[in-house]
């Protein structure tokens, strides 16, 4: 098992199209994919990305075939019309409920 760490910052005044996408598209367009949503996070204060996503995938090799795949480039590039300081990293699934 694999985790897909997603983490950046709504942009401001994108806020209400930016839930609304995560609502209709982005989280069903993960799961249709074969990422399955595990934990959102979402900070209201401090340093840290707004938003940190983690996403599970069976193995490593299914989650390149995804994040190459053209359905997933097209759902990142509308995810990036409303969203900053984007960042993604795959991490091996550790059991513990937060990871950077």
């Amino acid at each position: 098992m694999v985790r897909l760490l997603l983490k950046w910052d709504i942009k401001a005044g994108r806020e209400q199209p930016y839930f609304e996408f995560v609502m209709r598209e982005f989280a069903p367009g993960l799961m249709q994919l074969g990422i399955e949503p595990a934990e959102v996070w979402y900070t209201t204060y401090g340093d840290g990305p707004q938003m940190l996503t983690i996403g599970e995938a069976g193995s490593l090799e299914k989650l390149q075939a995804v994040l190459s795949s053209a359905n997933w480039q097209k759902l990142h590039a509308k995810l990036l019309l409303y969203v900053s300081n984007y960042s993604q990293r795959i991490v091996e699934h550790n059991n513990r409920t937060f990871q950077l």
